[in-house]
């Protein structure tokens, strides 16, 4: 059953949620400044009427009165913080709920089946893909790669095995990924053994074992993003460029795809990264029509 005018009603629970934590807040810290004067000045009345006994012993009756009071009073205080704290815990769950519901108000960019089926050549030029189907993608040609800069790397580092990750890193630099055909000759021209590179070009994160593509997709996967449904968005973008499960990059090597810890739009989640652009609050439809308009633009 649908609520009338519920952003409304969202924001004024939000409201009083809000006054509720900042109360209790409030109140628990009036009470710990409270008890920083009021503390010693006990402790200095009881230890008083302590040395006042040792000449008076009819002040004992007094003496055990004000003890007996001031462990009441603490009961009741110690009672009466929990009682706060847990109304400050209340009023926060309260708070938090609220600010997700708020946050289902916010307008998503909703893009229909049909607009995203029909991504037409004549309204954005050469770029097109179809998400109902697999698309017959051209596969890139492999550049021919030339060797004589391996040659030279491995005469400025040396043949030992030692110098392993000082050639794969200047192979990773100059091709931008480690080339079979280079590392085959780097087996062949030094000491370096194929296990050692397989060890070390997969221990490293900055190694790749195969092209990257012309854009670099960076996709959140952040707790906000997570919870936003970026899982999703992923597993949809790379249907839509026809990525298989353990791969990154499409077949015409255009976009590459890459899971990032965090890219700092919280806010915006979920969230991606195109080259130097950023995408917010996204559906796996409309990432995937971004991806389409981003490429569109690049081929005007």
């Amino acid at each position: 059953m649908k609520v009338k005018n519920e952003p409304r009603l969202a924001r004024v629970v939000a409201a009083i949620a809000a006054l509720v934590v900042l109360t209790s807040t409030g109140l628990l810290i009036a009470d710990y400044v409270s008890m920083l004067y009021r503390v010693p000045l006990e402790k200095a009345r009881v230890e008083s009427m302590e040395e006042a006994v040792r000449g008076d012993a009819r002040i004992a009756v007094d003496l055990t009165a004000e003890r007996e009071r001031q462990t009441e009073r603490s009961l009741q205080r110690d009672s009466q913080n929990l009682i706060y704290a847990y109304i400050l815990l209340a009023g926060a769950v309260m708070f938090l709920v609220t600010m997700n519901w708020l946050k289902s108000f916010e307008e998503n960019p909703k893009v229909p089946l049909e607009a995203l089926v029909n991504l037409r050549d004549e309204n954005y030029g050469v770029f097109r893909r179809d998400v109902l189907s697999k698309p017959d993608l051209e596969v890139a040609p492999v550049p021919e790669v030339d060797l004589s800069f391996v040659e030279e790397v491995i005469s400025r580092e040396g043949r030992g095995k030692d110098a392993a990750v000082p050639i794969l890193r200047a192979i990773q630099l100059n091709y931008g990924y480690l080339p079979d055909e280079a590392l085959q000759k780097v087996c062949k021209e030094t000491e370096i053994t194929p296990a050692q590179i397989a060890g070390t070009s997969t221990f490293y994160s900055q190694f790749r074992l195969s092209p990257v593509g012309k854009h670099l997709v960076k996709l959140c996967h952040g707790t906000a993003c997570h919870v936003s449904g970026i899982g999703a968005i992923t597993e949809e973008l790379k249907r839509h460029l026809s990525i298989g499960p353990e791969e990154d990059t499409d077949p015409s090597q255009l976009f590459t795809i890459e899971k990032v810890a965090c890219l700092g739009c919280c806010s915006l989640a979920p969230v991606m990264m195109i080259d130097e652009e950023t995408a917010g609050r996204l559906t796996p439809a409309s990432a995937c029509l971004t991806l389409h308009n981003f490429e569109a633009k690049r081929s005007l």
